[in-house]
């Protein structure tokens, strides 16, 4: 579950200078999986906010309506906005992300990331 030099380097490359909402799907490990992860989330909402990004919307996974059982068993998602790739990048990449990124790795099970383009979207078009 560590991002790897080719990941980082393709969501770089990818970067126009747009917003980017990531898509996370997060399986909590074992029975302190949950407080571990919290501890990662309270180092990390504030390196979000610095880099000007913000969490759109956050929630319990309860069930998988299409899918495989047994894949598909994430316990939580949450939309995550930055400015750019660029400054998920360079958070991903930063000191200060590492100090905390133990708590992450020591909570979760699994976890995927994806970046997602807006396509449509109800409120209109994507602002800071």
């Amino acid at each position: 579950m560590e991002f790897t030099p080719e990941q980082l380097a393709a969501q770089a490359a990818a970067d126009d200078g747009t917003p980017v909402v990531m898509l996370n799907l997060v399986a909590y490990r074992g029975d302190t999986g949950i407080d571990e992860y919290q501890r990662y989330s309270r180092g990390f909402v504030p390196l979000l906010k610095a880099c000007g990004g913000t969490i759109l919307w956050a929630g319990d996974v309860t069930g998988v309506a299409l899918g495989d059982e047994a894949a598909d068993d994430w316990d939580y998602a949450v939309l995550v906005r930055y400015p750019s790739r660029a400054a998920f990048v360079e958070v991903m990449q930063s000191p200060a992300y590492a100090a905390i990124n133990e708590h992450r790795l020591a909570g979760l099970r699994k976890h995927i990331i994806l970046p997602v383009s807006e396509t449509y979207s109800k409120f209109g078009a994507a602002s800071a």
